[in-house]
């Protein structure tokens, strides 16, 4: 059991509640041989009713919780549940190479295709390992490589966007993280083909966009995306960490949000109480959301998947301009 096993979110408290009934009597009647059937059932019943009326009314703030739960399923989940063939690439060839960035080459369903995204780790060895998801300047130069490797050799990309945002060290300062990150999504807008974007989890500031400039942006039903962290937005405007929660709903960063904005373009529904809570369903329902997309784009020349990415952006600000 790794130490993420163990993180209950406030909300879910109550269900895990009624789970633990539930497993008691379970062993009890295994244990003292009684039949106690109908009242498991009826718990589960009610561990049903209780777990639907509660994801059906989530806030801003508690989808944003679900974002970052520990036990969501990650990039390398991602890859090593329907990737195949995976090889890893690693380097920027200048400087280093970034482990938060993970990136390669593999097939889904046959289809040969360069993928990359930010690894958080799912406990703290692994979170050091990946640096939380916050890749370096060396790292948004590795994505521009799988990217000039994904336009040299015809290959869509895959891209799953998972982090709070770019490292603020200032060592990557140093080493022009601003500039690492302007140049990829610059790169993201320049090559020729299909480029698939899924925002996994968090969806942080030009972290997230250095690889989600894509022809299809795709979130998660409990994911975000935004410009800056909510506890980054209160701090900002009310100075004060007490105004979190009014700061997610004011950044509308919830997929329905930012589906109803024009900003991403599909929904992927989830499984009920989180991906947390069924990572296999979930991965499987990013699988044939993505291989969807794929089929549709491959029937675009480059010229054309060149322009639509263009346009897509363009038009993405005129439409939020008039919004407000």
């Amino acid at each position: 059991m790794n130490e993420s096993t163990a993180v209950v979110l406030d909300f879910e408290k109550d269900i895990l509640e009624i789970e633990e009934k539930i497993e008691h009597l379970k062993l009890l009647a295994k244990d003292e041989d009684m039949d106690i059937t109908r009242e498991i059932r009826r718990l589960e019943r009610k561990l049903g009713q209780h777990v639907n009326r509660t994801y059906m009314n989530l806030s801003a703030w508690q989808r944003a919780q679900i974002a970052r739960h520990p036990e969501r399923p990650h990039c390398l989940d991602y890859i090593n549940a329907f990737v195949d063939d995976f090889t890893l690439l690693a380097g920027d060839r200048c400087f280093a190479d970034d482990e938060a960035m993970v990136c390669g080459i593999g097939k889904i369903d046959g289809h040969a295709v360069v993928v990359m995204g930010q690894e958080k780790g799912n406990d703290l060895e692994t979170r050091i390992k990946y640096n939380f998801g916050m890749a370096k300047p060396e790292g948004y130069r590795k994505a521009q490589r799988m990217l000039d490797l994904a336009d040299k050799f015809h290959l869509p990309v895959i891209s799953f966007v998972d982090t709070a945002g770019a490292y603020p060290g200032v060592d990557a300062e140093a080493r022009g993280q601003a500039e690492a990150i302007a140049s990829s999504i610059e790169k993201c807008l320049k090559v020729k083909t299909p480029i698939i974007s899924v925002i996994i989890g968090e969806g942080g500031s030009g972290g997230a966009i250095a690889i989600a400039t894509a022809n299809r942006v795709l979130m998660l039903e409990h994911s975000i995306y935004s410009v800056i962290s909510p506890e980054g937005c209160a701090s900002i405007l009310w100075r004060s960490a007490d105004k979190t929660k009014d700061a997610t709903e004011a950044l509308r960063l919830t997929a329905q949000d930012l589906k109803a904005l024009g900003i991403i373009d599909e929904v992927i529904k989830e499984p009920m109480g989180g991906a947390h809570r069924n990572p296999q369903q979930a991965m499987s329902a990013v699988k044939d959301v993505v291989l969807k997309h794929l089929r549709e784009l491959e029937n675009l020349t480059p010229d054309e998947l060149k322009k639509q990415r263009t346009e897509k952006f363009l038009n993405m600000g005129r439409h939020i301009t008039a919004e407000f």
